[in-house]
């Protein structure tokens, strides 16, 4: 932020812009940089200062490469501008931003609480690393909301959310679950990628931490990672930051790069992703072989009413269930599609479409599925174009089972 946006009248015109105008303008001091439109990539690890005791002093600036550069700070400041919070930091990947947040507040002897349908690989980090630190994680229902009151005990620390949840997208009551963790002295923390930290505000919800995988549609293009801790206050931003230091966390200047890139357009983007995913949903929900689109922003989804109630918006990534189907058409289904990649990740400007059973992990019984779970990121492609791939995938499927387009 320059001197100029720190005059109080302009102050108060900044805090009162829209999400679309904060993307672009959020972490901008054209002036630290001679006047250049986008923050330039600064690379180097040595620092060099006037006097050695500002190498120890801290006042100066960063002391060494690994703390960031400018740059990195103007990602920052833009990312928890955007999304309202008190501080961000980033980190290499959404995983580590994960991770972090989770070091960040918990101790020896501590209890946590994990929605069960998390992101798989923060489930694993929970169940074989938290351990060795003598941290113990439970796993909820998704669905519990208040009721998750019943489940603390006095060590409780801490309660992740992610909503909509990983694969399944259940739609969590992240104000209720919040307020439970603050009446209990626990702190709350949300992966709320998702959104992308603009169609779910978690501070104004209770919420303590947000978690951002900014690989995907802060970043945009599928050519970076990047994740991001946004803190709801400064004292947990401190708390963030330290660990960071100890744990040793940076990122590369040319992820900071384009990741402050795409987060100019990211906007405009989002407002095309919803678009072709509501036409897509609407698509599925209509074809005889799926037997449920997992959609919060689709009437039909059973977590409807709560997007409604939270979220001002929806994103790209969506999923459906299959009535059952063999394994060789199954195979011949992805093999027809054409506009849709087969690989990991979303939030590109691609359109991606995996079987996401595989990758399911279960401790409450809380996902009753029915046959073959498909997650589609949907793109920037035309969505009449991805209907067609689709249709022909299941034009595919239906002549590898005999035509009649069910399974046994």
């Amino acid at each position: 932020m320059s001197a100029r946006d720190e005059d109080p009248a302009i102050a108060a015109r900044r805090a009162n812009w829209r999400n679309a105008t904060k993307m672009v303008h959020a972490g901008r001091a054209t002036s630290e940089w001679s006047g250049l439109v986008n923050p330039p990539i600064e690379r180097g690890s040595t620092i060099l200062h006037a006097a050695t005791a500002d190498l120890f002093s801290g006042r100066a600036g960063p002391t060494y490469g690994r703390s960031g550069h400018k740059a990195q700070r103007a990602l920052e400041s833009a990312l928890a501008e955007i999304e309202g919070g008190a501080g961000t930091q980033v980190t290499s990947s959404g995983l580590s931003a994960v991770t972090l947040a989770i070091l960040s507040v918990v101790e020896a002897g501590d209890d946590i609480l994990v929605t069960d349908s998390v992101y798989g690989p923060t489930r694993r980090f929970c169940e074989r690393f938290l351990p060795r630190l003598g941290v113990h994680a439970r796993f909820y229902d998704p669905l519990i909301g208040a009721g998750i009151a019943a489940f603390f005990q006095p060590d409780t620390r801490l309660v992740v959310m992610e909503s909509p949840g990983s694969l399944t997208f259940e739609m969590q009551d992240c104000p209720a679950i919040a307020a439970a963790a603050r009446a209990h002295g626990a702190i709350s923390l949300l992966d709320n990628t998702w959104s992308a930290g603009i169609y779910f505000r978690p501070f104004d919800h209770g919420i303590d931490l947000s978690v951002q995988a900014a690989t995907k549609y802060q970043v945009g293009h599928a050519d970076a990672l990047m994740g991001a801790v946004i803190s709801g206050s400064a004292v947990l931003d401190s708390r963030v930051k330290e660990a960071a230091r100890l744990l040793g966390i940076s990122v590369g200047p040319e992820d900071v790069y384009l990741c402050l890139r795409g987060l100019r357009t990211m906007g405009v983007r989002l407002k095309a992703h919803e678009a072709g995913a509501r036409i897509v949903a609407e698509f599925l929900a209509g074809r005889p072989e799926v037997l449920r689109v997992l959609y919060p922003a689709w009437p039909g989804d059973p977590g409807h009413e709560i997007w409604k109630r939270d979220f001002t918006g929806a994103t790209g990534l969506l999923g459906f269930e299959m009535e059952l189907t063999p394994a060789p058409a199954l195979d011949a289904f992805y093999r027809a599609m054409r506009l849709f990649g087969h690989g990991f990740s979303w939030g590109g400007y691609e359109s991606l479409a995996i079987p996401a059973d595989g990758e399911m992990a279960r401790s409450c019984g809380s996902w009753r599925g029915m046959g073959p779970l498909v997650r589609l990121h949907v793109g920037l492609e035309d969505p009449d174009d991805l209907v067609a791939d689709l249709e022909a995938a299941f034009t595919a499927r239906a002549a590898e089972v005999g035509g009649h387009g069910t399974g046994s």
